[in-house]
């Protein structure tokens, strides 16, 4: 027989609040050992005695089956010299320690499991139809939580006393619900209310919580548009298969345009709305439950195995002139109990003004949105941490974030080598202008926040403020080193010039990343890796390190910086951020650049012919003296440029408008292609031969509008050069690929959400056995600028 041993075992990762000490309770009880375990800074500790081979089963087992929700990052087995007198295994209460920073991760919010589930649809469970139903496997985590470690005094739970029955749940170890903090039952847990609006615009409140679920259900009903709270903020709600309602949403909120996600009550509901690959509908129902990208379907009432199921018609406005349509699954008990009353999918977008962040609570929807909504569904549960619905698509069956929020944030990358262990290492970066997230790196971690957003208003900026105030409070984190983008208006630099004068931070220790750059470390971070790379960083905007916006850049770079091999040329943005809010004059610049001005005034293309020759000659004269003109070399705004000569839009109405219709066009034409040749191609500007290509922008734009002139009475002509378009510019990526294809390829930047564009580069990548580094979790927009800065300054901490 083994001698005994006496050991400390500190586990360190997503390792509190999902149900790891009554997983290592119930593993010493069969392995016969003794000891306790507890949560604390550090994560999980535990002490155990017994027999030497008993103590490595239960290393070995915990190391390769821990409970399902739970991430380790690093197992740390310390031998103690001494026996001690312990005769039994306990689960000890935590403890936190004054002075000492936090290392445990913070779990994101994870959907209802089975059996929560299967309890709410139980009559004779004591939590049925009960909206705030979970267990440690499932339930609020990020959102409600104050500070760490995660015990329910340090949660939005803390005013819900438990009743016996909850307190006996809670602390008996060989129950699922042992330790979930958020636990509560219909006697002591939170309550649902219901308000609707009278002709006064006064609210009438109704405390009941099961009328209050038919009271929403049935104003849905009857068309009316209601504000639901959820895990990290307000849904606004409407009947997605009412044209009128969704209508009505769109005006009360002044969104004409942009497309709306819809909540399905199941699988087969969804299964009628869009349609899938295997990868998607796995997607799509993971325990994450994201808003899923898919592919709309045509016939709404026929199944994926061609029969009929139902009659679903869904309203024509949801996503209007795009083939792709966001879904996603009840994810709380809530959405359940709503979707099974309603029994059809409903239009459940972010309660937020345009371009903020979503509300939390029923003040500010009441401030914000009582003019855009009919009723409240609310509960009396806090919201600590905003957060929103993450948003993914998947690509030739890879994840592919477009927004990292519920489920997959925090996002907390253990670093493989040793880095940051000193305390004096710790750093902030604080990401891009839109799409806005931040990181942390401390203690051998990284950490990227969740979806923040657009920082232009005064009230996006204090979300970010809040935001990052929120992990400073969790983690005890003050940076010695701040990391971000080099563009000197934008709000989070402007933030630490602010920061680093108060604090008074040595300038070394602030490190600037140029935006694109930090694009393309944003996957090396990912994947961990400092090592030479081909990037293709393509997106809308960026300043660049001439002082003009870039957005074409294909780069060699490293941990240690970039050097450009190409670029489409140089075009003008007349009158700066103008022409991005109205693309015309974009397209403008790009034809004054190939033709005369008496020409490009007959052009007949609606935007053009819409402004008169007046307007179109005062622009010119702009763009000829460089007059409010912005250099700028961007794929997005090539895009926004052929949107407007093929009649797709006048004004940008949302970001991504024209890219999107672009794409949908596309894949039409892809599903029906003719034979007809269009002689147009992507001509390269004369240059030296250590200058980098330079591919022409305008005469690539020029050669696109001649030729939708001349065939105006092809009904594909359109349809065909969105086509050609997307496939010129992934032949160029590809030719570029080949010659350096001994090198990972990276491709990042908002462009590459086109799904039909990222596709047929994967595809050139895979055929030329070329190594891919996929974007994974990390946002492969601006949403992962962060963590690209963050991977920089790492490296360069002097």
């Amino acid at each position: 027989m083994k001698p005994l041993q006496h050991v400390t075992i500190i586990v360190k990762g997503i390792v509190q609040g999902v149900g790891f000490r009554p997983f290592v309770f119930r593993l010493a009880h069969q392995l016969n050992l003794v000891g306790s375990v507890l949560n604390n800074h550090l994560g999980v500790t535990i002490v155990l005695q017994g027999r030497g081979d008993l103590i490595d089963e239960f290393v070995d087992t915990l190391t390769q089956l821990p409970p399902p929700l739970a991430r380790i990052d690093a197992i740390e087995l310390t031998h103690q010299a001494h026996l001690s007198s312990m005769t039994c295994f306990s689960i000890i209460d935590s403890e936190p320690t004054a002075g000492e920073h936090a290392k445990v991760a913070i779990s994101a919010d994870m959907s209802i499991c089975h059996d929560c589930h299967n309890d709410i649809d139980d009559p004779h469970n004591r939590h049925y139809q009960y909206p705030f139903t979970n267990c440690t496997n499932c339930g609020p985590r990020y959102t409600i939580i104050n500070a760490l470690p995660y015990d329910r005094c340090n949660t939005a739970m803390a005013d819900f006393e438990m009743c016996d029955d909850c307190h006996a749940a809670y602390t008996d170890p060989l129950n699922r619900r042992y330790h979930a903090q958020p636990i509560s039952c219909p006697h002591c847990g939170p309550q649902l209310s219901f308000s609707s609006i009278n002709d006064n615009n006064e609210f009438l409140y109704d405390s009941s919580m099961l009328v209050a679920l038919e009271q929403a259900v049935e104003m849905i009903n009857r068309g009316g548009i209601v504000a639901i709270k959820g895990l990290g903020g307000f849904h606004l709600v409407c009947d997605a298969t009412n044209n009128d309602a969704v209508e009505t949403l769109r005006q009360r909120k002044q969104r004409p345009a942009k497309p709306f996600a819809i909540m399905v009550t199941d699988l087969a509901q969804a299964q009628l709305c869009v349609s899938g690959t295997d990868a998607e509908w796995r997607t799509l129902t993971s325990a994450e439950k994201p808003i899923t990208l898919m592919q709309k379907r045509v016939n709404n009432n026929i199944n994926v195995n061609g029969q009929h199921n139902g009659d679903i018609q869904l309203s024509s406005l949801l996503a209007p002139d795009i083939d792709r349509l966001g879904v996603f699954l009840p994810y709380t008990p809530l959405h359940h109990l709503l979707m099974k009353q309603l029994n059809k999918p409903i239009v459940a977008t972010s309660a937020n003004l345009s371009g903020e962040p979503i509300i939390t609570n029923k003040t500010a929807i009441v401030q914000h949105l009582g003019h855009v909504i009919d009723g409240i569904l609310d509960h009396n549960r806090p919201i600590f941490n905003a957060c929103d619905d993450s948003v993914v698509q998947v690509i030739n069956d890879q994840l592919q974030v477009i927004r990292l929020a519920r489920g997959y944030a925090p996002l907390t990358i253990n670093l493989h080598s040793p880095m940051l262990t000193d305390s004096q290492n710790r750093v902030l970066a604080v990401g891009a202008q839109q799409k806005n997230t931040v990181a942390f790196g401390f203690d051998n971690n990284l950490i990227l926040s969740p979806h923040i957003g657009d920082l232009f208003s005064v009230e996006a900026q204090q979300y970010f403020s809040q935001s990052l105030a929120t992990f400073k409070r969790l983690y005890d984190f003050t940076p010695n080193y701040i990391a971000h983008d080099n563009h000197p208006q934008y709000a989070p630099t402007q933030w630490v010039d602010n920061y680093q004068k108060q604090h008074q931070i040595p300038s070394s220790h602030i490190i600037g990343v140029q935006h694109h750059f930090a694009h393309v470390l944003s996957i090396l971070a990912i994947h961990q890796r400092t090592d030479k790379v081909l990037g293709f960083s393509f997106d809308g905007t960026g300043l660049g390190d001439n002082g003009a916006l870039w957005g074409s850049e294909v780069m060699l770079a490293d941990i240690n910086g970039f050097t450009t091999l190409a670029h489409f040329s140089s075009f003008k943005l007349i009158g700066g951020e103008q022409a991005i809010k109205h693309p015309v004059r974009i397209l403008l610049a790009l034809l004054f650049d190939q033709m005369p001005l008496a020409k490009v005034i007959t052009i007949p293309i609606a935007a053009i012919q819409a402004l008169g020759t007046q307007t179109i000659t005062n622009l010119y004269q702009l763009w000829r003296n460089n007059s409010h003109c912005v250099e700028c070399r961007s794929v997005g705004r090539l895009f926004d440029a052929l949107a407007v000569a093929l009649d797709f839009i006048g004004s940008s109405q949302y970001e991504g408008q024209a890219g999107m219709m672009i794409e949908s066009a596309a894949n039409a034409y892809a599903t029906h292609p003719i034979q007809s040749s269009l002689a147009i191609r992507i001509n390269r500007l004369a240059a030296d031969s250590t200058d980098p290509i330079q591919w022409h922008s305008s005469d690539f734009i020029t050669q696109l509008v001649n030729c939708a002139v001349n065939n105006a009475q092809n009904p594909l002509i359109k349809q065909q050069l969105c086509w050609q378009f997307i496939n010129l510019i992934g032949q160029q990526l590809n030719d570029i690929g080949q010659q350096y294809s001994y090198l990972p390829q990276v491709y990042c930047g908002g462009v590459f959400q086109n799904k039909t564009l990222l596709s047929q580069c994967i595809d050139d990548c895979h055929l030329g056995q070329r190594e891919y580094l996929a974007s994974g979790n990390v946002p492969i927009n601006d949403g992962g600028i962060a963590l690209g800065q963050l991977w920089f300054a790492i490296h360069h901490m002097t």
